[in-house]
C-alpha cells in the first residue's frame, strides 16, 4: 500500500528490521528504506535510530505497524501517530511460542489501550476492530481497511483447467497455531468414508516435522503431499488448479491466502474464526465450519468436492469478492484515511 502511495508522490520512509547481509539503506518501490537491528532487537533500537536519523525530517505522521511487539511510538515520535493493526495474539501465542516468549507477547499486549486507545487506528478486518474494542479501544477511532490482492497476477486459469483428481490445498507458513493438522485429519476421515481426495501442503515452517509424523500416524502418506517452499509461479499454479483451498487457523487478521485463492476462482473452506470469517463469505465464496470440528470440516469438503456445480458457483463468487479487494483499493482508502486524520484533506 505504501509503495503505491509513494508512486502517487507521497514521501514514504520505511523503518524496519534487517537480517544478515541486508542493506542498511535502499530505495524500494519509491520508499526510502531504513533497516536497523534484527528480528528480536529491532524494538530495542527503533527509538534511538528514529531520533538520530528521521526525526529532523518533520514527517506529517508516523504509522506504527503493530507486529507482536509494540514499539510505543506515541511515547517518542515527534509527529502524530496512527496505529496499523493486523491482529493481536492474545492467548493464541501460547499455542505457538515457548512459554517465556508467549508470556512476553501476551504481557506486551496488555498495556496497548493505555498507550494507543485515543489514537486513530487502521485495522485490516472487522474481527481485529472488535478485538481492539474488547481491549478498551474506541470503535469510532478505528478505520477498517482490508488487505488486498494483486488480481492482475492472481487470476483464474484462462482455460479453466483443474487437477484431474480432487485436490485440497493449504498454502502458507507451517506453524502450530495454523492448525494444519485439522486438515490432515479431515483427509483421513474422507478416506475412511471412501471419498477420494489428496491434500497439497505448500510452505515451510517449524511445524513441518509434526505434520510428517501425523501423516504417517494416520497412514495418509499417499494422500498428503508436502511440497515445501514454492515460488510465485508454482503458487499461481496451485491456487488455480486446486479444487478447494483450506485454512483452519483459530485466529487471523484477515486470511490473505483466502483472498489469493479467491482471485484464482478457487473457493475456500475455513474455520469460522476471527479474520477468516471476514475473508470468506459463507455460502458465497466458500464455507465456514466450527473451528476444531474435524467432522464438520470433512463434511463440507466432501460436499464441495462432490458437487461440480457448487464449486463453480462458489469459485465465481470468490473471484467477484477478490475483485472488490485490490491493493489499489486498499491504497485509496489508506490515503483518504491518513489525509483525514492528519488534516490533509
Amino acid at each position: 500500500m505504501f509503495g503505491r502511495l509513494a508512486g502517487r508522490g507521497h514521501q514514504v520512509s520505511l523503518l524496519v528490521s534487517g537480517w544478515p547481509g541486508a542493506s542498511a539503506r535502499e530505495t524500494i518501490d519509491g520508499m526510502d528504506v531504513h533497516r536497523v537491528g534484527g528480528r528480536h532487537t529491532f524494538p530495542l533500537m527503533v527509538r534511538r535510530y528514529y531520533r538520530r536519523e528521521l526525526s529532523q525530517h518533520a514527517h506529517d505522521g508516523v504509522i506504527e505497524d503493530l507486529n507482536k511487539v509494540p514499539v510505543f511510538a506515541p511515547v517518542w515520535a515527534q509527529s502524530p501517530v496512527v496505529l496499523l493493526v493486523h491482529h493481536l495474539f492474545g492467548s493464541i501465542a501460547f499455542q505457538e511460542a515457548s512459554l517465556p516468549v508467549a508470556a512476553a507477547t501476551w504481557l506486551l499486549e496488555r498495556p496497548l489501550p493505555l498507550f494507543y486507545r485515543h489514537l486513530p487506528v487502521e485495522a485490516v478486518s472487522e474481527s481485529t476492530a472488535e478485538d481492539l474494542v474488547r481491549r478498551g479501544f474506541r470503535r469510532d477511532h478505528i478505520e477498517v481497511i482490508p488487505n488486498g490482492v494483486d488480481v492482475e497476477v492472481l487470476s483464474p486459469d484462462p482455460a479453466g483447467n483443474r487437477y484431474d483428481e480432487p485436490t485440497l490445498l493449504y498454502l502458507g507458513r507451517l506453524k502450530r497455531y495454523k492448525r494444519i493438522d485439522l486438515i490432515v485429519r479431515a483427509v483421513a476421515l474422507l478416506r475412511d468414508r471412501g471419498i477420494a481426495a489428496r491434500l497439497l501442503i505448500a510452505g515451510r515452517g517449524d511445524a513441518a516435522p509434526a505434520l510428517v509424523r501425523l501423516r504417517a500416524e494416520l497412514r495418509v502418506e499417499d494422500r498428503v503431499e508436502m511440497l515445501g517452499f514454492v515460488d510465485e509461479q508454482k503458487k499461481l499454479e496451485l491456487f488455480r488448479n486446486a479444487w478447494v483451498h483450506v485454512l483452519t487457523s483459530p485466529k487471523e487478521g484477515w486470511g490473505i491466502s483466502n483472498l489469493e485463492a479467491a482471485a484464482c476462482g478457487t473457493p475456500t473452506v475455513a474455520s469460522d474464526s476471527p479474520g477468516l470469517r471476514d475473508s470468506v463469505v459463507d455460502g458465497e465464496t466458500g464455507f465456514l465450519v466450527p473451528h476444531g470440528d474435524v467432522t464438520a470440516l470433512a463434511d463440507r469438503l466432501a460436499l464441495v468436492l462432490g458437487d461440480g456445480a457448487l464449486r463453480a458457483r462458489l469459485g465465481a463468487g470468490a473471484h467477484r469478492f477478490a475483485l472488490r479487494h485490490t491493493w489499489e483499493r486498499a491504497a485509496d482508502e489508506t490515503e483518504r484515511h491518513l489525509g483525514a486524520v492528519l488534516g490533509r484533506n
